[in-house]
This record gives structure tokens, sequence and C-alpha cells, in this order.
């Protein structure tokens, strides 16, 4: 019995040595994670990071601009962006992939939808809607006082892009375009105003737990085509470019190319990270709602999910 004791001892000292060598880093330098200015992509980044962590890797989070961390990534100075949406930021991408030094490795899962979005109840006042046309003759309806008579349009932070007020301008809208300052700021503004049904026109995204929660529906524009962002001939104004709807697409995830060389494993784990609307909209729901702190949300998921992250490391 103490030879088998013994053995066994052996065996798990062996297989506890061999786990601890296959979770060293290659190296101890830190993974430098974007954080940008959202809670999905807060989100994405810190379970990303957790994950990280529990391979034995070093990870630190850099806030960074949502459309300029591409520079940074270029040279290294900034190693993951876990969000990278086809609507708002993949010309920046792609012009950073083209310079050198930065990887598109794939998509996250979600599918982004993000662009002008009403509550259902503002139809009576503006019963035209979703059609984008009916914003001509009832702009006074969105209006607030510091845009009367025009309406307001509450966009997102300017960091976000967009074109908005080109796109205002294209297809000669009568409305003024108000930033919010954050994300939080957003919806905080659009949680007031539906529970007073008051007036209100803004930015919503998806994925996101808003167009779940509440009743509304996006403003219907001219169906976005590549031209339409290139070329002022397209479209209904044959003088100005974005007069049609945002892009929609996939969500992408990007790396400085020497990850792959410096954290192999951790390169592969980025690009295996997967995600779905449904499952991130709900955490982000935790966060925003129920005002859980997102590292603890995101550390949640992490303790909860081993057999989903683990074969992410594979």
């Amino acid at each position: 019995m103490r030879r088998i004791l013994t053995s066994l001892i052996a065996a798990s000292a062996v297989a506890f040595a061999s786990a601890a060598a296959a979770a060293a880093p290659e190296s101890k330098d830190p993974i430098k994670i974007t954080l940008n200015d959202w809670t999905g992509q807060l989100l994405t980044a810190h379970i990303m990071g957790g994950v990280l962590e529990k391979a034995g890797y070093t990870v630190q989070y850099v806030p960074a601009d949502y459309l300029a961390q591409f520079a940074g990534m270029r040279t290294g100075d900034l190693t993951v962006a876990m969000e990278v949406w086809a609507t708002t930021a993949k010309e920046a991408m792609d012009a950073a992939i083209d310079a050198g030094g930065v990887e598109n490795v794939g998509e996250t899962g979600m599918q982004a939808r993000e662009d002008w979005w009403y509550p259902s109840y503002m139809k009576e006042k503006c019963p035209g809607l979703p059609d984008w046309k009916a914003l001509k003759d009832c702009a006074e309806a969105f209006s607030m006082p510091e845009t009367a008579p025009k309406g307001r349009y509450l966009g997102g932070p300017v960091t976000w892009g967009g074109y908005d007020e080109e796109r205002i301008q294209a297809l000669d809208l009568p409305f003024e375009v108000v930033h919010a300052g954050t994300d939080a700021a957003l919806f905080a503004e659009l949680k007031s105003a539906y529970e007073r049904k008051a007036p209100v026109l803004l930015w919503i995204y998806a994925p996101h737990w808003a167009p779940i929660k509440y009743e509304g529906e996006w403003v219907e524009f001219p169906k976005y085509e590549k031209a339409c962002y290139e070329d002022p001939a397209w479209g209904s104004n044959k003088e100005a470019k974005y007069d049609c709807a945002k892009p929609v697409g996939p969500i992408y995830k990007a790396v400085w190319t020497g990850m792959k060389d410096k954290w192999p494993t951790a390169y592969k784990a980025v690009k295996a990270y997967a995600f779905d609307n449904k499952g991130i909209g709900e955490l982000a729901a935790r966060v925003d709602i129920d005002g859980e702190k997102v590292e603890a949300v995101a550390a949640d998921w992490v303790a909860k999910n081993e057999a989903v992250w683990s074969a992410w490391l594979k």
C-alpha cells in the first residue's frame, strides 16, 4: 500500500509539473489589452485577460482611443484589441494592416449593428417611421431647447466615429448631433427618457441589452454599400458621401503581429475566443443595470466557464 501511495504521489507530482510547465508563459512581458469606452468591450477585454492570467501570462489593461489604438498596436506598444466593429472601425484596422504591424485574427462570433434608434412610442409623433424620410417632416418632435426647431440626435462619444454629422448633411435632415460623453451617459439618458416617454432619438448598438430591454426600432436608411462611403455619386445625394445606413457585420479581434512569436499560446487563445450577442448582452446588463463591476462579472464568467475557455488555450 505504501508503494502504491508513493507511486500515486509521484505520478501526481509529474502531472502537476507538466501542467505547470505547459502553463508557463513564453515571455513574462505584459500582454497589453486595450480598453475602449463601452461596457461590452470592457467585459470582452477582461474575460480574455482573465483567461490569459489563468494560463500564467502577465496582463496589462490600457485605456485606448477606439480608432487611434491601431497606431500603438503597429509598434507593439499595444498587443490586443478585442472588439473591432465592422460597422465603425474596420477601415481603420484595414489601414493599419496595410501599413504593417497589425493582424486581423478573425471574428468574435458577435454580429454588430449600430444606428439611429427610437422608442416605439415616438411613432405616434412621427408616424412615417421607421422610414428615414419621415424625419424630414417631424424633426421638431425630437427637438430639445438647445436644438429647436431642429431635432436632437444623441450620438455616441466622439471617439466612436460613425459619420452622423456627415449623414445629416448628405440627407439634408433638420437635426443636430449632440454627443454623449460616455457610454454610460448615453444609456442613462435613454433610461430616463423611456420612463418618462420623452422624445429621444439616439445611437443604439447590438450586441447590447438596450434593444432587448426597451421596445423600439432602428431608423431604416438606404441600405449600406461600400460605395456609399467612398463615392459621392452613389445614392440620393450625388455630391456627398454617407447618405446611407451604417454598415452591419462581424466584430473582429486584432493583434500586434509580433504576438504570435512572443506569446504563441496566448495568440492562439485570442484567435479562438468566441462569444455571441446574447451572452455578452446578458453580462453587460449585470454591469449597467444591476450595478456590478466589470472586473467582477468577467471574473465570475471565467470561474464558471473553464470548460469553454480551456479549449481556447489548446
